[in-house]
């Protein structure tokens, strides 16, 4: 058997066994205790629905910076971290391909009413996981109990993100999921979170625009050339269909060469996905299920549990090292008074005596 392949199976088998490891210590309402924070959740949701009402984008976001999250190091929230609260100032938000990722405020203003709630107690992954969730059945997807428990990383360091871009073929997509433990059925209900996606002209007018090739409908590729000629930075839904539902329009589309990134078509063509596509695109059931399965496992993906990693005070920043406890020195020993040496005794001079009386 080659190296590599041998390598990839005995890391996929590590993989799934620390993941079911882990998921075991997560648990579904972990936060409902009085010992805990019962109504965390029911604040997540009513943040989050606030957040929707008025800007229904903020599905996409959190999807983004859940994804980007947990393929880097797991869901640990180190995707918050300001580089400003880093030793080095330097943290994955400063990677390149988490330049667009957004939605932080919402997290922020989450974890103020948590903390206000009951303090010290729900962790910035949590937020992350379940917003996501509820932005996900808010916009027309499924509604999943997502596991809870897990903790803060301490570590957030650019050089270590690196995620699938969206002009890599297929095989290096499916290379790229397998080492996170994601089989093929699990990539492409992932990708599917492109149903309520965005991107930009200038991440498309190379690969997808550059020349007519037969790979996207005619009428989308003159449309989107005219729009893309005067503005490389303007937005394009991924879904050209209904741009704000979690549903598998997505996947009609790419059926029929409107994928907008390369990687999304190229998952309609190629024999390892086409057929997965085909599924999606006429059993809305079958996605909607299989998206659910494949947020909860991407939630899975190796986080800190127990006492592993911190519960963050603030989202953005590590918390600070707990005080060293100043130790006293050790009393001095007791000093030990020497006595004086006694004093000579006193001879008794006896008097001489008195002369003889001369008579």
């Amino acid at each position: 058997m080659d190296k590599n392949i041998l390598f990839l199976f005995f890391l996929c088998i590590t993989l799934h066994l620390a993941s079911s490891t882990v998921s075991a210590q997560l648990q579904v309402g972990f936060y409902n205790t009085k010992t805990r924070c019962p109504s965390a959740e029911t604040i997540v949701r009513d943040t989050v629905r606030t957040r929707f009402s008025s800007d229904r984008s903020i599905t996409a976001a959190l999807l983004r910076m859940y994804f980007h999250d947990c393929f880097v190091r797991g869901c640990d929230a180190s995707i918050l971290i300001d580089s400003k609260n880093t030793k080095n100032k330097k943290s994955e938000k400063d990677a390149g391909a988490n330049g667009s990722v957004r939605g932080y405020e919402l997290i922020d203003q989450i974890k103020s009413k948590l903390e206000a709630k009951c303090s010290n107690t729900v962790s910035c992954s949590d937020i992350i996981a379940l917003a996501t969730r509820d932005a996900v059945a808010l916009s027309g997807g499924p509604s999943y109990s997502i596991p809870t428990g897990r903790r803060d990383g301490l570590v957030s360091d650019p050089s270590q993100v690196n995620l699938p871009g969206p002009s890599i073929t297929v095989p290096q997509a499916i290379q790229s999921f397998k080492s996170k433990g994601f089989n093929v059925n699990e990539m492409v209900a992932l990708l599917g979170g492109h149903t309520v996606g965005i991107t930009h002209c200038n991440f498309i007018q190379g690969d997808r625009l550059s020349r007519a090739d037969g790979s996207m409908d005619s009428k989308l590729f003159s449309s989107l050339r005219k729009t893309c000629s005067s503005n490389g930075g303007s937005p394009v839904f991924l879904d050209q269909n209904t741009s704000f539902t979690v549903d598998n329009s997505f996947y009609k589309q790419l059926r029929l060469k409107k994928g907008i990134l390369k990687i999304d078509q190229l998952l309609a063509s190629d024999r390892s996905t086409s057929g997965i596509v085909a599924n999606f695109a006429s059993n809305p059931k079958a996605f909607q299920q299989a998206f659910a399965n494949a947020l909860i496992k991407l939630g899975n993906t190796q986080v800190l549990v127990g006492k592993s990693g911190e519960i963050r005070k603030n989202c953005r920043a590590f918390n600070p090292p707990p005080p060293k406890i100043a130790k006293s020195p050790p009393p001095p020993p007791p000093k030990i008074i020497k006595s004086p040496p006694p004093p000579p005794p006193k001879i008794a001079k006896t008097p001489p005596p008195p002369p003889p009386k001369v008579f």
